[in-house]
């Protein structure tokens, strides 16, 4: 293979991120024509498929491959030209964070971040079990996952644990839950799941039934704050972070029963100042966020944060 031509991998970088040719266009101010052959060049010369040509574009296996190289490249470029002082504009970091960190501490990690150099945060949102999978595509330079195991070419972090009450309107809990064990009547009940991805509910359901008893009703809500809104609104019941359940009028279905999330930040093996920044302001945030010890004296115990349901509704 000869050298690669680095417009033509940059050119590839556009494609991916913008997930069209069109717009990549747009993005490097030349033809979508000219784009196409820049890419189809490139695959020429590696001798490989780098890119399918779907809506939104996907990438083959060849194609991750360089796209963490491009992104490497350019990285490396911004951070030279940052050192020597050069002209330049805002670094792009691309990130994958799951939706219930981005929606309660994630986003003052980013407050915390330095304003100098300047950067832009390309935020991308997935279930903590599938963020890794876009740091293995060369989608993102680094993520917040549940995955322990490190992505090839990737240095993994221990965030903490974000912790899950399973929870109900007082209005639902008194309609569907009454009469019986919360491990009689839950199965039977409404639950509600952000999205195809999401078991938090079925792992629920089968630590306390000891039997796979998926909700014969599941709604699906892929939003974090109108996931809570939902429950809140007596649709279905639903594991919900306790750091959203501040303000909540919902009744704890079962207190002894927090499903703990371990969270993890993976990043590449790069040394680049902007990454190494938000790192750091990720893990100080997390440690805020996260740790039991102050999370309790925050937020007091999870019984001031909603309600316990009544005695005999646990299942135990």
């Amino acid at each position: 293979m000869s050298d690669l031509p680095l417009d033509q991998v940059r050119t590839l970088l556009a494609v991916v991120d913008e997930q069209s040719f069109d717009r990549a266009a747009a993005v490097l101010h030349v033809t979508p024509p000219a784009v196409s052959q820049r890419v189809k060049a490139l695959e020429q010369r590696i001798g490989r498929v780098l890119v399918l040509r779907s809506k939104p574009v996907r990438l083959t296996e060849s194609g991750e491959v360089l796209v963490r190289f491009a992104r490497q490249l350019t990285r490396l470029e911004a951070d030279t030209r940052a050192a020597l002082g050069g002209p330049g504009g805002a670094t792009t970091l691309p990130i994958a964070v799951n939706a219930d960190s981005l929606a309660t501490w994630f986003l003052s990690a980013l407050e915390a971040v330095p304003a100098e150099p300047p950067i832009s945060f390309d935020l991308r949102s997935d279930d903590q079990d599938h963020t890794a999978v876009l740091l293995r595509e060369g989608l993102v330079m680094a993520a917040v996952t549940a995955t322990p195991q490190p992505v090839q070419g990737c240095t993994v972090t221990r965030l903490g644990s974000m912790r899950y009450r399973a929870v109900a309107s007082p209005e639902f809990a008194a309609r569907w839950l009454d009469g019986g064990s919360l491990a009689e009547r839950l199965p039977a009940a409404p639950a509600v799941l952000f999205d195809r991805k999401d078991d938090l509910q079925d792992r629920f359901l089968r630590r306390l039934t000891r039997r796979r008893l998926p909700s014969p009703v599941r709604h699906y809500v892929p939003a974090s704050v109108s996931f809570v809104d939902a429950v809140a609104a007596g649709l279905a019941w639903g594991m919900v972070p306790e750091l959203q359940l501040r303000g909540r009028d919902l009744v704890d279905l079962a207190p002894d029963r927090p499903a703990d999330v371990a969270l993890y930040w993976q990043q590449w093996k790069l040394e680049s100042p902007p990454l190494a920044a938000v790192a750091e302001a990720v893990r100080k945030a997390a440690g805020r966020a996260l740790d039991p010890a102050k999370r309790q004296t925050r937020t007091g115990r999870a019984g001031h944060a909603v309600r316990a349901a009544a005695e005999g509704k646990e299942g135990r």
